[in-house]
C-alpha cells in the first residue's frame, strides 16, 4: 500500500503538471493567432478572458491522454533512473503489481473524462461559440431554418422553405404522402403558403392550404389545417446547434432525428461512438506506457517525450483508419468508434506479458 501511494503521488504530480503545461501552451498559441481579431472587433479584456475560460475544457479534453502518457512515462522513468524499480523487483514486486495502481486510477479518470467530454465540454463550447460569432465573426448568427427536408414517416416527406423559431412561423411547406415505402407512388400532396407552431396543441397549423388527392382525383382549398408531425419546434431549434455544442444525449437524439428524415448518418454515428471510446484511451495506453517506462533506457526526457508523441500519433492514426474502414463496410458504427481501443488493448496486453517482470 505504501508503494502504491508513492507511485500514485509521483504520477499525479507529473500528470497535473503536464496537463497545465500543455493546456497553457495550446491556449497561448491560439491567443497569438486570434488576439488581433478580438481587438479589431472591440472585445474587452473581460471578454477575451471569458473566451479562454470556455475554451479551456475543450483543450483539456484533447491533451488529457497525452498528459496521462507523459505522467506514466516520466514517473516510471524517474524510478528507473534511480534504480528504484530494480529495488522493487528485488523485493518481489513484479511488473503486474506495478501496473495495478495505474489501471485503477486511470479507470476512474476515464469515466470522469467521459462525463467531462460528453456533458461539460459541449456546454462550454456553446458559450465559446457565442463569443466567436460576436467578436470573431466566424459565423453569422441566425436561428432561422432554410430549405429543410425531412422524412416524417416511411411514406411521408415534409419540406419547407423557411422557418423563424423566434416568431414560431414559416413559409411554403409541402407534405407528400406515398402509397408504400417499397414501391412509392404519391397519393396526396399538401401545400401551404404559411405555417406556424401551436404551443397549446403541440402541432403545426397550415394556412392557405391546397390539398391534391391523386387517388380520388380531387383538389381541396382550405383556410387552415392542423398537422401532426414527429418533428416539432424544439427539434428544429436543436438542428441549429453545432454537434460540438451537443451533449452525448442531445447528439444521439439529433442523429436519430436525421436518420428518421432519411439522411445517412452512418459516418456521424461512428464519430458518436468514438466520442465514448476516446476517454478510455487514458486507460488503454497505460498497457504500453508502463512496460516501456519501467525499463531503464538511454535518452532521458527526450526519449520519454518522443515515446508519448509516438504512442499518441499511432492511436490517432489507427482511430482514423479504423473509422474509414468500418464506414466502407457493413459493420456496426460501434465497431468503427471502438476499433482503435480494441486493437491497442490487445497489443498492449501482449506487450505487457512479453516484458520481463
Amino acid at each position: 500500500m505504501i508503494v502504491f501511494k508513492y507511485l500514485l503521488r509521483l504520477y499525479l504530480q507529473i500528470l497535473f503538471f503536464s496537463l497545465i503545461a500543455l493546456t497553457t501552451v495550446f491556449i497561448i498559441v491560439n491567443m497569438i493567432e486570434s488576439l488581433d481579431e478580438f481587438l479589431d472587433n472591440n472585445a474587452t479584456i473581460e471578454i477575451i478572458v471569458k473566451y479562454y475560460i470556455f475554451f479551456a475544457p475543450d483543450v483539456i479534453r484533447l491533451v488529457t491522454p497525452i498528459s496521462v502518457l507523459l505522467g506514466v512515462l516520466f514517473s516510471l522513468g524517474r524510478l528507473s533512473t534511480f534504480n528504484e524499480i530494480t529495488a522493487l523487483k528485488s523485493g518481489g514486486f513484479s511488473l503486474y503489481q506495478l501496473i495495478i495502481p495505474y489501471i485503477l486510477l486511470n479507470s476512474a479518470l476515464s469515466f470522469a473524462l467521459l462525463y467531462f467530454n460528453g456533458w461539460i465540454v459541449p456546454k462550454s463550447n456553446e458559450k465559446r461559440f457565442a463569443i466567436e460569432k460576436k467578436y470573431l465573426k466566424k459565423e453569422i448568427e441566425t436561428r432561422s431554418v432554410y430549405n429543410f427536408f425531412f422524412r416524417d414517416e416511411p411514406t411521408r416527406n415534409v419540406s419547407f422553405q423557411y422557418y423563424d423559431p423566434d416568431e414560431y412561423r414559416g413559409q411554403y411547406i409541402f407534405v407528400e404522402d406515398f402509397s408504400s415505402s417499397f414501391q412509392p407512388r404519391i397519393i396526396k400532396r399538401t401545400e401551404a403558403k404559411t405555417f406556424r407552431w401551436d404551443i397549446r396543441s403541440s402541432s403545426w397549423v397550415l394556412y392557405n392550404v391546397v390539398v391534391r388527392d391523386f387517388q380520388a382525383g380531387k383538389l381541396y382549398v382550405l383556410d387552415s389545417v392542423d398537422l401532426k408531425l414527429k418533428i416539432g419546434h424544439n427539434q428544429l431549434i436543436k438542428l441549429q446547434k453545432k454537434t460540438e455544442e451537443m451533449t452525448f444525449d442531445e447528439l444521439r437524439n439529433y442523429l436519430d432525428l436525421l436518420s428518421k428524415g432519411g439522411k445517412d448518418v452512418r459516418r456521424q454515428m461512428i464519430k458518436y461512438y468514438a466520442g465514448y471510446a476516446f476517454p478510455f484511451s487514458c486507460l488503454i495506453l497505460v498497457f504500453f506506457a508502463v512496460p516501456f517506462g519501467s525499463i531503464k533506457r538511454r535518452g532521458g526526457i527526450a526519449l520519454q517525450i518522443a515515446s508519448a508523441m509516438t504512442f499518441s500519433f499511432l492511436y490517432l492514426f489507427f482511430t482514423e483508419i479504423g473509422q474509414i474502414l468500418v464506414y466502407a463496410t457493413s459493420l456496426h458504427p460501434f465497431v468503427g468508434g471502438w476499433i482503435a481501443n480494441f486493437l491497442f488493448l490487445i497489443f498492449g496486453i501482449i506487450v505487457l506479458f512479453k516484458t520481463r517482470t
